[in-house]
């Protein structure tokens, strides 16, 4: 296993956020990570990523015990995410920003040509690198969540967590960005995606694991997943027939 969250807990003034709540990530997997508004899940994200410590229950990645790690300290170790609020460094240029994850995250580079470089190719990969020298306060928000992906896919994760990563894309884009988190996984990233967009994320996703008001409800393959009373009940209603 990747990462193991093992019965981890988190509240917030009483209310509980997330609860006992257990799941494993296989290396080399797409995780789709569904549920309503308030289900916990950019809290799980955080726990992961060590933004908030678990009250109880353990973070395991890759083996190891990184609960009490600090954030940059699981970057260092391969984890990094995307945000759904983009918050890029708007008054440095779009290299300038993918540049800087090279030179902090996994595998630092220290050399600022190399990092460049380096940089230049993922803004390839993403296909932002025609724009590399603009500021990244000119780009369109389509633009700004590319950028996004490219600073955490600078840090040369093994573990990748998507928040919302289609959201506010239309139809075409959408299909463009399942294209390239195919290639990501291609390139041996695995991936942990959050999104309401269902059809794109049973579609793509390899398990799901779904949250309600804190806790897992549901984890398996999305044909086994979608039929579950459960998440029919309390996220998929109607929607469940659209992705027969």
């Amino acid at each position: 296993m990747l990462l193991e969250l093992e019965k981890v807990s988190k509240a917030f003034n009483g209310l509980q956020a997330v609860q006992s709540v257990s799941m494993s990530v296989v290396e080399g997997e797409i995780l789709g990570l569904i549920g309503p508004n308030g289900a916990g899940k950019t809290t799980l994200f955080n726990l992961i990523m060590g933004t908030y410590r678990p009250e109880s229950g353990r973070v395991v990645y890759g083996g190891h015990d990184i609960t009490a790690a600090k954030p940059h300290q699981r970057c260092r170790q391969g984890i990094a995410r995307t945000f759904q609020l983009v918050r890029p460094f708007l008054h440095l240029t779009v290299l300038e920003n993918v540049t800087i994850g090279r030179v902090y995250g996994r595998e630092t580079v220290k050399d600022r040509r190399r990092a460049e470089s380096e940089a230049l190719e993922i803004l390839e990969l993403v296909g932002l690198v025609a724009r590399a020298a603009e500021q990244a306060r000119s780009l369109t928000l389509v633009d700004r969540k590319q950028l996004e992906l490219a600073r955490a896919l600078a840090t040369r994760p093994r573990l990748l967590l998507l928040d919302e990563l289609l959201a506010g894309l239309n139809s075409s884009e959408i299909s463009s960005a399942l294209d390239l988190i195919r290639r990501i996984r291609a390139m041996g990233i695995t991936l942990v995606m959050v999104e309401h967009l269902v059809k794109a994320v049973f579609g793509i996703s390899d398990r799901i694991v779904v949250l309600n008001a804190g806790q897992k409800i549901a984890e398996g393959a999305p044909a086994a997943v979608v039929d579950d009373p459960q998440v029919i009940d309390a996220y998929l209603g109607k929607d469940r027939y659209a992705l027969r």
